[in-house]
């Protein structure tokens, strides 16, 4: 096979760096088995693994003029797959621990708490509140999303979105109306205050 088909990691940075898109497909298709090993092991969900994965190689490519080659090519992809996997694990741990929170504006108050519930109990739990959520409409979703899942402020909510932050409160407001309506006789059932 000739050097063209087959270029070196050094060969091929060189080609990125020109912004050459086939050499970045040749460096994905080399590493990409190993990348998602290592995010297959740390986070063990097919879907989280292959979303991570994608992830990685985006950084890799927006951040490639600070890869300086003290490492291997693998070995940093790896760095990069085994951050963000525990940054994918601590957000879990958080939101496994907040469940759903509610705000009065950038305070926060918890709507309701599992307590010392067991594993299938929390998992019903998450499966409630992301069926409640996948019913409001997809304006007051995205607000919901940024706000009580991905923990971003109004202010950010309001700039990522390109809505005026009256905006972004409103629907915040309306949203949590509805989720209090959706999740109510889960609550009651199970003797949870709001």
């Amino acid at each position: 096979m000739s050097e063209s088909h087959n270029p070196s990691d050094k060969e091929l940075l060189e080609r990125i760096r020109n912004k050459d898109e086939g050499a970045f497909r040749l460096l994905i298709e080399r590493y990409e088995s190993q990348v998602a090993a290592t995010v297959l092991g740390m986070l063990g969900n097919r879907a989280d693994a292959e979303d991570i994965g994608q992830e990685i190689f985006i950084r890799f490519y927006k951040s490639i003029e600070q890869f300086r080659g003290e490492s291997s090519l693998g070995t940093y992809l790896t760095r990069i797959a085994i951050n963000l996997s525990l940054n994918e694990l601590k957000r879990r741990e958080r939101k496994n621990r907040r469940f759903l929170f509610i705000g009065d504006h950038e305070e926060k108050e918890q709507l309701f708490q599992s307590g010392e519930t067991d594993e299938l109990e929390q998992k019903e739990l998450r499966e409630l509140i992301q069926e409640a959520i996948n019913k409001l409409k997809p304006e007051f979703k995205a607000v919901v999303i940024l706000r009580m899942i991905q923990d971003y402020s109004t202010n950010e909510t309001a700039e990522i979105l390109n809505i005026p932050i009256g905006t972004v409160l409103s629907r915040y407001s309306r949203a949590i109306d509805k989720l209090k309506i959706l999740l109510t006789p889960y609550i009651k059932n199970h003797e949870i205050n709001l």
